[in-house]
């Protein structure tokens, strides 16, 4: 069912087909719409936009971001981190990366504070200061929906050209190689120690409706639920951690039904 999920997201988000044929991105009114996942705006095929980089115009125009911060306030409050275990295109993919088989390699959880220092420096204090969207720039959802389909000509062949000539694709096709390699080893990689989107909705987990819990007396700390965990934690340490992107695949592994989900 989250798989099924997963992939109506992306085609849902990425649905101006029309765009096929006549080489150009969607500019309707749904392109206004902030929703909870990374979607890059520059994706020829999205129908609506991603928050990061509505909220690097805002910090750019320097202008309150006011819708944002209320998309970012109304979706963790409900729900906390779940859109980036259900949702997220670029989730979907690091799952998916995951799964080919070789060498895994587990990450030291200190590792996760970077994505608060990504969000912070490339998201606010870099884009504040110099007035370009650093962060859209580097993202590599954006390389991989956006910077691609351009550099194939998907938009012509000035557009093409120009892209081409410029020494910040091959910056940022090198750091979606990077994230896609490191995505094949380590359980999605750019969700635990990059996303800028995943910090702020993993700040409401601990506070939102949507909860986690686990029965003590059932568990036993067989630690299946790490072993499946697509962000490497044992649920039962920290039922509602930052972490957690709330994908539940833990409760179909917990043979002593232990893990609750429920509404505050």
């Amino acid at each position: 069912m989250r798989r099924v999920i997963q992939l109506l997201s992306l085609v849902s988000s990425n649905s101006f087909f029309v765009a096929l044929w006549r080489r150009t991105i969607y500019q309707g009114s749904l392109k206004s719409i902030c929703v909870p996942i990374l979607n890059c705006y520059a994706c020829p095929l999205a129908r609506t936009s991603c928050p990061i980089g509505i909220l690097q115009h805002f910090i750019t125009t320097k202008s309150f971001p006011h819708y944002v911060i209320g998309v970012f306030g109304t979706v963790g409050m409900f729900i906390g981190r779940w859109a980036c275990g259900w949702l997220c295109p670029f989730g979907l993919l690091q799952d998916l990366l995951y799964k080919i088989k070789s060498r895994k390699i587990k990450m030291k959880r200190g590792f996760t504070i970077s994505r608060y220092v990504v969000l912070v420096i490339l998201v606010i204090v870099i884009p504040f200061i110099t007035l370009e969207s650093w962060f859209c720039k580097l993202c590599p959802q954006g390389t991989l929906e956006g910077g691609i389909p351009i550099a194939l000509g998907f938009l012509g062949e000035e557009l093409k050209s120009q892209i081409l000539s410029s020494p910040l694709f091959y910056l940022k096709a090198g750091i979606l190689v990077a994230v896609v390699l490191l995505s094949v080893f380590i359980k999605r990689f750019f969700c635990r120690t990059i996303c800028p989107l995943g910090a702020i909705l993993g700040l409401f987990n601990r506070i939102s409706l949507l909860r986690l819990g686990v029965d003590e007396l059932r568990c036993d700390r067989c630690g299946r639920c790490r072993e499946i965990c697509p962000v490497d934690i044992n649920i039962y340490e920290d039922p509602n951690s930052p972490e957690c992107v709330r994908c539940m695949e833990c409760r179909k592994v917990c043979n002593r039904n232990a893990i609750k989900l429920g509404w505050k």
